[in-house]
């Protein structure tokens, strides 16, 4: 079995003490490939990094909606198309969207750095790493707009409903499920969804260090809640019981869609 996890924020402080064995631990676990994603321009410098040190790693790069407000519509294309042709593995634009949960960055802001993403991405031919969240009324008209141009797109870490789910598969885009769909608390309603997701489109992800999948055993959770790429396990195989597939199946699926999608070398 050889998952693809397409998120995982390798980047992050939580992963500073023992990077090298976080990503030993989730080759181990067969999660063959991780794509590290990039948040804003130096975190996605960093992300290049990180791909040109793991043999198994990618990367996007891209300015999160948080991020948005030190966007500079002159500036910050140049230096992101500059990210994004620096290294053979850089797989996608992103992560870049919208963000009304948390308005990190205005509104407005948001709007303009995500357009500038979408069009960058259309000018390279580079498929596209979503972000979405109580920004759905924005966003579609936005992505609507730039779709056609792009040769594909992700919304990761879908948390969204029905209607929302129909929309982004109107538009031919994948769908990121992490282990939010684990969590009883909140996740039920993704377990209808999910099965609606058809198999050539449902990519998965750990989002690591956030969203641990609450199916895992406390006592390998620790103390700290810190999800790692090797978990994504756990998300496998919630999805095999709720598709009622194998969860050699869905890895064999779900890898096999990242590497049409981000083009992955032919070992995934």
């Amino acid at each position: 079995m050889s998952l693809v996890d397409i998120a995982v924020n390798l980047t992050a402080p939580a992963f500073d003490r023992d990077r090298d064995g976080v990503v030993s631990r989730a080759t181990a676990a067969g999660v063959g490939t991780l794509v590290v994603t990039g948040s804003s321009l130096d975190d996605s410098a960093a992300a290049v990094a990180l791909a040109g040190v793991y043999d198994c790693c990618v990367a996007t790069v891209g300015v999160h909606p948080h991020n948005a407000a030190g966007w500079d519509s002159v500036s910050s294309p140049g230096r992101l198309r500059d990210l994004a042709g620096g290294s053979g593995k850089i797989v996608a634009i992103g992560e870049c969207g919208l963000d009304y949960n948390r308005d990190f960055s205005p509104r407005d802001a948001q709007r303009e750095c995500f357009r500038d993403q979408l069009a960058l991405a259309a000018e390279l031919g580079m498929p596209v790493f979503l972000h979405e969240r109580e920004a759905f009324g924005d966003f579609l008209p936005i992505l609507e707009t730039y779709r056609t141009g792009l040769p594909g797109a992700v919304v990761h870490c879908f948390t969204g409903g029905e209607r929302e789910l129909a929309a982004y598969l109107a538009l031919d885009c994948h769908i990121g499920i992490t282990g939010w769909v684990c969590d009883e608390r909140r996740g039920g309603h993704l377990i209808p969804l999910v099965r609606r997701i058809p198999a050539d489109r449902l990519l998965l992800e750990t989002d690591a260090p956030y969203l641990i999948p609450r199916n895992m055993p406390k006592t390998l959770r620790g103390k700290s809640g810190r999800n790692e790429p090797a978990f994504l396990t756990h998300v496998a195989a919630f999805v095999a019981g709720i598709t009622g597939k194998s969860p050699e199946r869905v890895a064999e699926e779900t890898g096999a869609n990242a590497a049409r999608l981000f083009g992955l070398p032919a070992r995934v």
